[in-house]
């Protein structure tokens, strides 16, 4: 069984819609046992830093996350709460990449919304995919890049669109609104 983490933020339905349209079963589900004893967890997320990790607090789970076992999946908000910190709300953050997330300066049009392609660095969740494929983006902040940066995108700056730190994995785009590249990107992280 997948475990999709519920925390109050959105996007979720659709992560799991997608999740179903491969074939795997999954739950959406803020109970620690579920997640603990699931094959692997997707942490999806659109919504605001601060609040986000509030919650995540109050049910343990900004102990429970770092300590999986399983392979993980961030998306979006998702990859910046695994960051150190956000400028947004001076949130702390997992601090399972080592990098902090900033808000996109004012000096161009924010959020930044639409499809990029990627410069990407060798990594299991790409296979297939070619540099000319393209991902969604709809964000406002960006996690800095570093050694665990796995693929880079440009939008005023560069900045982290994938991440892998061992069994961790995180994506800034919408893997489950990118079409077919985000389908197989999903299926990748899926068959691990």
């Amino acid at each position: 069984m997948i475990a999709i983490i519920q925390y109050n933020a959105g996007n979720i339905t659709s992560v799991a819609n997608a999740v179903k349209r491969l074939g795997y079963p999954c739950r959406v589900t803020d109970r620690i046992e579920e997640i603990r004893q699931a094959e692997k967890v997707i942490f999806p997320g659109v919504g605001e830093a601060g609040s986000a990790m509030v919650y995540l607090r109050e049910r343990k789970l900004d102990k429970v996350i770092p300590s999986l076992v399983q392979p993980v999946l961030g998306i979006c908000l998702g990859l910046q709460l695994m960051c150190a910190s956000s400028e947004e709300s001076n949130t702390e953050c997992f601090g399972i990449f080592n990098t902090t997330v900033k808000r996109f300066p004012a000096t161009g049009i924010v959020p930044h919304m639409g499809w990029n392609n990627l410069s990407v660095k060798g990594s299991p969740l790409f296979a297939g995919l070619v540099k000319e494929d393209t991902f969604y983006f709809v964000h406002s902040y960006y996690a800095g890049i570093c050694d665990q940066t796995i693929a880079t995108c440009h939008y005023l700056v560069p900045f982290s669109a994938a991440m892998q730190k061992d069994h961790f994995f995180a994506t800034q785009f919408h893997p489950e609104k990118s079409g077919s590249v985000g389908e197989k990107l999903l299926q990748n992280f899926l068959k691990m």
